[in-house]
């Protein structure tokens, strides 16, 4: 009986934690500097890296890029973090695949690489494969993130406003 009592306990302060997490996620959102449309460039931009294949470099390329277009380097850097070890094969698959759609030719895969250092020891064909799908595959969900995270930041401030 106590066990069932302790794992009860276990889920209660996991749900706990969970919502204390989202809490603390959606207060450092509010938190970041500047207006909705630099923060959700920032957003955008970490997003779209994120589903390229460039794995070791994601959150140096999304912190340049914010710098280069204007957007908020720590959104990007949070954005970059949509891909993660459950998105990763998923994303390096679908970027595989669009790019071989794209040029038209067919180069050795295997789902185990892990960073674009180990995609390029097969050579050039399959690592611009994979960029170029990459590219292509993050176009939509960058420009989704923008409009989704402008929405809830301008949403979010103006409660913060009316005091609501």
């Amino acid at each position: 009986m106590k066990e069932t009592e302790r794992q009860r306990g276990s889920k209660k302060s996991g749900r706990l934690l969970q919502k204390y997490n989202i809490r603390k996620f959606v207060e450092s959102v509010k938190k970041l500097p500047g207006d909705s449309h630099y923060v959700a460039m920032g957003m955008a931009i970490g997003v779209f890296v994120s589903i390229t294949p460039t794995m070791p470099f994601h959150t140096v390329i999304a912190i340049t890029l914010a710098l280069v277009l204007r957007g908020s380097k720590a959104a990007a850097a949070i954005g970059v973090w949509f891909c993660n070890p459950l998105t990763a094969p998923l994303f390096y698959l679908g970027s595989y695949k669009t790019g071989v759609f794209i040029f038209g030719k067919v180069a050795p895969f295997n789902i185990k690489y892990e960073s674009v250092l180990e995609l390029m020891k097969l050579g050039m064909d399959a690592t611009m494969a994979m960029i170029v799908g990459g590219i292509t595959l993050g176009i939509f969900p960058g420009i989704a993130a923008y409009f989704i995270t402008r929405k809830i930041i301008t949403k979010m401030r103006s409660r913060k406003i009316s005091g609501l």
